[in-house]
């Protein structure tokens, strides 16, 4: 072949092979294209929406906190966020004497956040509606006034340290509104608006909103009047014996539902930073620590020793394991000794001989050395477990405290003649409630709660709350004595100042010296519940620290009187002949 006509043959192999590679690369652009332009479209859309839209958040509105007869003990206020656009502003001097006077701002302050360029300033949160509508009413270019929700408490410092507060972002802070934040925070919203490259907002476009979800409310067994009269009842003990803090828990032993708890003093929980008189002027960790002192409820927070009142438990295992009974005798010369030490009775002289009954009636420290003596430790270690004592109660509010007890290899006799009779180990006031609910219920361990229900704003049912089944801890049989042994307390023994004339009341008194035992400081108590043959309603006072006459039978169990006194009836029990 010539090499002209090679040459041709060559040029159009060559020709044909870009034409090719051409059109398939024309046909890949044109179905990339297509796939952009239909398949895509949204995705880009979307991208290109995101790129120019600028976002505010909704505050969703929280839910309530009602009690058990639907009283609301936490709701919402509208209140408004004051923000601005640095992008928008077109005027910025009005703008900053507007705001620094409606907000009663210092206008230097006001002045370094509407200059400052940044996508969204936000001047000042939580300002009341009403100051909000006036700023929206002036038309300023760049500032934008959003409506949202500030938690407000109808009844001020009532039930605080169970309620809890929310803080800036409306999320829960302590108690019932943190542990169940995710039940009450609803899901928050969003304002979305369209802008161009500068970040100004485009005329005529508008906003679109995506709308907040409201959160759901919960319904508590705390019942607002027992709740407000357990409060004044521990006011008046502070104020009276001048102590340094009172605790009464009121609670169903039956289930477990707490009616009342009330650490007093407590605080404001619309204004919860605001610390008592005389703590003014405090900063930094010496700030802190103060709110989180005022904060702490000791009901569950704390612990300490139960003196007496704890018996209640040595009599339990001792009664269910049979090392004792009712009419067993005992001799009190008004100590007992313990390999090197003297443990005295309160009563020195002593009480003689005595049944096991009348030792629980004269609350006789050698008597239960004995019974906790013959439970032996390892026996007795075994209730402590058993009762539920060494865990935690599972009560549903934070930062609950766990029991302070020996190791039970450390356990002498010594520590287990003092722990016999509530000393040398702490609980926390729940854990004593709860524990004595079980032992009186029938021998059922409950756990103590305030959450019921899960509700939606118009009352329609989502959740009950249910609490944990932790089984049987005690025969009914020693459930029984127990309740017979601690209601002759009531009825002619040291608990006697609880006794209420129509109605059948158990209980135990205590008191108890703190650590160091040279301070002289005492804890003054008192456990009660009625009716004795079948309880419903369980009464602790603790009274810290008072001045003056500081034993529990004088100044605790006549506090009880007075609250079943009160709320017996209210509850719907009547007196008996």
């Amino acid at each position: 072949m010539p090499v002209m006509e090679k040459t041709r043959t060559f040029h159009r192999k060559k020709t044909a092979v870009l034409f090719f590679l051409c059109f398939f690369a024309l046909a890949f652009l044109g179905g990339r294209l297509a796939a952009l332009m239909v398949a895509d479209s949204q995705y880009y859309a979307d991208l290109a929406q995101d790129l120019h839209e600028r976002e505010r958040e909704i505050k969703a509105e929280r839910g309530r906190i009602l009690d058990a007869n639907g009283v609301v003990l936490a709701d919402n206020r509208t209140v408004c966020t004051i923000s601005v656009i640095h992008s928008q502003v077109t005027d910025p001097e009005r703008v900053i004497s507007v705001l620094s006077q409606e907000l009663d701002l210092a206008e230097e302050d006001v002045r370094e956040k509407v200059e400052k360029v940044s996508s969204m300033e936000r001047i000042q949160r939580n300002v009341e509606k009403e100051v909000g509508d006036r700023i929206r009413n002036y038309g300023l270019d760049g500032v934008k006034v959003d409506e949202d929700y500030r938690r407000y408490y109808p009844y001020g410092d009532t039930a605080s340290k169970v309620l809890g507060f929310t803080g800036a972002d409306n999320q829960g802070i302590i108690g019932l509104e943190v542990e169940y934040d995710a039940v009450l925070a609803g899901e928050p919203g969003r304002i979305l608006t369209l802008t161009d490259a500068r970040g100004i907002q485009l005329e005529n476009t508008g906003e679109r909103r995506e709308e907040p979800v409201r959160g759901k409310d919960l319904w508590i067994s705390l019942d607002y009047n027992i709740q407000k009269f357990i409060q004044q009842t521990a006011l008046q003990l502070m104020e009276q014996k001048e102590a340094d803090s009172v605790s009464i828990l009121v609670m169903n032993p039956s289930n477990g539902e707490i009616y009342g708890m009330t650490h007093v003093p407590e605080f404001d929980l619309n204004d919860p930073y605001q610390l008592p008189q005389g703590q003014e002027g405090l900063s930094g960790e010496s700030l802190q620590n103060a709110l989180n002192q005022m904060w702490r409820n000791g009901c569950l927070n704390d612990t300490y020793e139960p003196g007496s009142t704890f018996k209640i438990i040595t009599a339990a295992a001792g009664l269910e394991e049979g090392v004792v009974s009712l009419e067993d005798t005992f001799s009190c010369p008004g100590f007992r000794i313990v390999e090197d030490r003297r443990i005295r009775c309160h009563k020195t002289t002593g009480h003689g001989t005595e049944t096991f009954l009348e030792a629980a009636q004269n609350s006789c420290n050698p008597v239960f050395i004995d019974v906790g003596l013959r439970l032996g430790v390892d026996r007795y270690y075994s209730y402590f477990e058993q009762f539920g004592l060494l865990e935690k109660t599972g009560v549903d509010l934070p930062g609950e405290a766990g029991t302070i007890m020996h190791r039970k290899e450390n356990i002498g006799l010594v520590e287990l003649a003092t722990i016999s009779f509530g000393q040398s180990f702490q609980v926390t006031p729940v854990q004593l409630a709860a524990t004595v609910s079980s032992i009186l219920n029938g021998g059922t361990r409950i756990t103590p709660h305030l959450g019921v229900a899960v509700k939606e704003r118009d009352g329609t049912l989502l959740e009950l709350i249910r609490q944990e089944e932790k089984g049987r801890i005690l025969s009914e049989e020693t459930s029984k004595t127990m309740r017979y042994l601690l209601e002759q307390v009531v009825d002619g023994g040291s608990g006697k100042n609880a006794y209420l004339e129509g109605y059948r009341i158990g209980g135990k008194t205590a008191t108890s010296e703190t650590l160091p035992r040279s301070a002289n400081k005492y804890i003054s108590s008192f456990i009660g519940f009625a009716p004795a043959q079948d309880p419903k309603v369980l009464v602790l006072c603790i009274i810290n620290n008072p001045q003056g006459v500081y034993y529990g039978g004088t100044i605790a169990a006549p506090a009880v009187k007075g609250i079943f006194e009160n709320i017996l009836p209210y509850l719907g029990y009547e007196k008996v002949e």
